[in-house]
């Protein structure tokens, strides 16, 4: 049996603590997957997995072999690669985080080019708001929006997004229009957490250069992008979005823009990958794709 197709049947595992997510992901039976990780504990004369009816958890032997088989599979990809002068021979399978709005109306509408450029890759797309774990979760990219605390990966910035205050022609017939930071005390936000049960501080604004919050009362708070517009569309408050994610709204006079002149800091955007002596080819394809698509929805970096 091929031990780097056991090694990376393992790998998965170790990501996912679960047998079945594992073989649903590498397109595997349950029983297959098992089959190789005992084919491999015996081929190593160790236990690896720990297996309880309800979870898969990594023995201390199976999270220094974790480590090590990273390493290596990530060194065979780079080999299989090194010596294809045509990028099309491209080959493999890349698994990426993408923010939800980010995912929707820029990256995956444009991912037909990349595939036709690259046509042996294929492409996981996770789309989530919350920050995943680029490294435990087996991620070979991760696109992040905002301040960044991952501290083992490597950030690669491509921009910031400039923001918008923006509330529905519904919300303002009914509450009026703010034109002053202090109308902001007879309106309603609608507040963004990354966790529910976390605390949103308020309206965000910059003044003199220096960044600023007012409490505002609201009644929905959400932890997701698309919601966070659904809310402002339905009437339920102010929101303070990234500009590419509401101009067709403001284009069809769905959503208006408000108080231009105390606009929260604009967002930062970066590639996030794990930090290793070689970054594989197809990752490094990807992100210079996607940097390059995003040049014309960012602003550039600061400095």
């Amino acid at each position: 049996m091929n031990k780097l197709e056991l090694l990376r049947t393992f790998v998965r595992v170790s990501e996912l603590s679960s047998f079945t997510l594992a073989g649903d992901s590498l397109g595997l039976p349950r029983s297959t997957v098992s089959e190789q990780v005992r084919a491999l504990e015996q081929l190593l004369g160790t236990r690896l997995f720990n297996r309880t009816t309800r979870r898969v958890q990594a023995t201390q032997d199976g999270v220094l072999l974790y480590e090590r088989s990273k390493d290596l599979l990530s060194g065979m990809d780079e080999i299989e690669s090194l010596f294809r002068a045509d990028d099309a021979e491209l080959a493999g399978c890349l698994r990426i985080d993408l923010p939800t709005m980010m995912a929707r109306r820029v990256i995956v509408p444009a991912l037909p080019q990349f595939l036709e450029r690259y046509p042996r890759l294929e492409v996981e797309i996770s789309c989530t708001d919350r920050q995943v774990d680029l490294l435990r979760e087996g991620f070979d990219c991760v696109m992040r929006i905002g301040a960044l605390s991952d501290l083992d990966v490597v950030a690669r910035p491509v921009g910031q997004l400039s923001m918008r205050n923006c509330a529905s022609p519904a919300y303002l017939e009914r509450h009026g229009v703010p034109r002053r930071l202090e109308d902001l005390a007879g309106h309603r936000l609608v507040h963004y957490v990354r966790s529910l049960g976390s605390r949103s501080q308020g309206f965000e604004y910059l003044h003199d250069g220096e960044l600023r919050f007012q409490a505002m009362a609201g009644v929905v708070t959400v932890n997701n992008a698309e919601a966070y517009s659904a809310a402002c569309l339905a009437g339920l408050g102010l929101i303070q979005v990234p500009a590419v994610g509401v101009a067709e709204h403001l284009q069809r006079g769905e959503l208006v823009a408000l108080l231009e002149q105390w606009q929260a800091p604009a967002m930062p955007v970066s590639l996030l990958y794990a930090r290793q002596r070689h970054v594989p080819r197809r990752v490094q394809a990807f992100m210079n794709w996607l940097a390059a698509l995003l040049a014309s929805q960012v602003d550039p970096p600061p400095g």
